[in-house]
């Protein structure tokens, strides 16, 4: 297996500590994504979607947990039922509002990522296939919705400054 990096995502989050946890919360947080000379064909078509999926590495995440306790509970969970970033293979995802394409680079907002992320792939977000209506939610059924940005719990640099 191997993976290649094919860009790399800009935020205005240098470290966990204040970032969004989810682009729901994001709340028009900007962000480029600058993707690298072999791969920008690869972006012919994509102007006309609202959203994209980005797909990357999460560089900064701490290791490996089997159990946390994540972001908007306090209660300690298993790893595959949260998105909490300390996974086996690191690998994030965000639905972000894709604002423009500027030859290499997109610009997005909604971001939730920190600055200098890995970029692995982009795929559209689509409606007809990303959206289910569902009726279970498992624990996030009673999950305080209040906490909607990260402390460094996950993070590889406990105590890092925003």
């Amino acid at each position: 297996m191997r993976l290649e990096q094919i860009g790399t995502i800009r935020t205005p989050f240098a470290g966990p500590v204040g970032t969004p946890i989810q682009p729901a919360f994001a709340e028009e947080a900007p962000g480029t994504v600058e993707v690298f000379a072999p791969f920008t064909a690869g972006l012919a078509d994509l102007e006309g979607f609202e959203r994209i999926w980005l797909i990357y590495w999460f560089h900064k995440a701490g290791p490996v947990q089997l159990r946390v306790r994540p972001f908007m509970d306090e209660g300690e969970r298993g790893l595959f039922a949260t998105r909490a970033p300390c996974r086996p293979n690191p690998i994030g995802i965000s639905c972000v509002r894709l604002l423009a394409i500027e030859h290499n680079i997109l610009r997005v907002a909604d971001v939730d990522m920190l600055d200098g992320t890995p970029l692995l792939d982009i795929k559209p977000y689509a409606p007809c296939f990303d959206c289910f209506g569902v009726q279970r939610i498992g624990w996030l059924a009673q999950a305080d919705r209040g906490q909607t940005t990260a402390d460094d719990r996950f993070s590889s640099h406990k105590g890092e400054k925003p």
